[in-house]
């Protein structure tokens, strides 16, 4: 691969890296926690939860990993898209643009060695699509992500 395609990605994966890292920070509708493994253990534990409660993981992306491919360093950081269909359909079926962020996804990364958890407020989602309706799917879902990270960070 030529080196200024290797920069541009690498400039892509900083930008993003940055976008998330600064977002989850701020008061921007996120819900971060704090766990007490590693990234690679605290996702293998969401993982884990995820699929005991019946749940589909649609990916798992190591941003680091990424990162190595182009010899460019990244604290370790992955995300993981999980939903179900009996959730998320009610919520699509009242607003189809929610689809941009749904499934769900949660982000696990290294904050300067405190490893962190953290997810989009469902309350956020259905304000930021002006979601009518859906309720009972937005309750079970916010329970369902304190749950399923708590499980995660413990």
């Amino acid at each position: 691969m030529p080196f200024h395609n290797k920069l541009k990605i690498a400039a892509a994966a900083a930008t993003l890296m940055m976008t998330t890292v600064f977002s989850a920070g701020a008061e921007d509708g996120w819900i971060v926690k704090d766990s007490s493994g590693s990234v690679e253990t605290t996702a293998d534990r969401l993982v884990e939860a995820v699929e005991k409660a019946g749940a589909k993981v649609f990916a798992r992306v190591d941003h680091a990993a990424g990162a190595r491919s182009i010899d460019a360093e990244l604290a370790g950081m992955t995300l993981v898209m999980f939903g179900n269909p009996k959730i998320g359909t009610p919520i699509l079926q009242a607003a189809p643009r929610a689809g941009l962020d749904l499934p769900n996804r949660v982000l696990i990364w290294d904050d300067a060695g405190q490893t962190r958890i953290g997810y989009l407020d469902p309350a956020e989602l259905k304000a930021r699509y002006e979601v009518e309706g859906a309720d009972q799917a937005f309750e079970v879902m916010t329970g369902a992500l304190g749950k399923l990270t708590d499980a995660a960070a413990k």
